[in-house]
């Protein structure tokens, strides 16, 4: 029983510490714009990889980096309507 408790308390403290952990109230569009965002970062923060998407894509790096920033923004186009 404390063993549930403690890993119960260490998820809550994940959690609130990593945003795109989720939680139990998060919707599927949360979940999904937070993975485009940690990946879009990703390559952007990665000047390997970053280059490697240019090369395939036969794009200026500067462009494709740019391109991934903007779609940071809204990765899973707008919020579905609140019920």
């Amino acid at each position: 029983q404390a063993d549930k408790l403690r890993t119960q308390q260490e998820l809550e403290r994940l959690q609130a510490k990593y945003i795109g952990t989720g939680h139990p109230d998060t919707t599927s569009w949360e979940w999904k714009t937070n993975i485009h965002r940690d990946t879009y970062s990703s390559i952007v923060g990665h000047p390997p990889l970053l280059s490697y998407i240019a090369l395939a894509e036969n794009e200026p790096a500067a462009k494709v980096r740019a391109r991934l920033i903007r779609k940071m923004l809204q990765p899973m186009g707008p919020p579905p309507p609140r019920e």
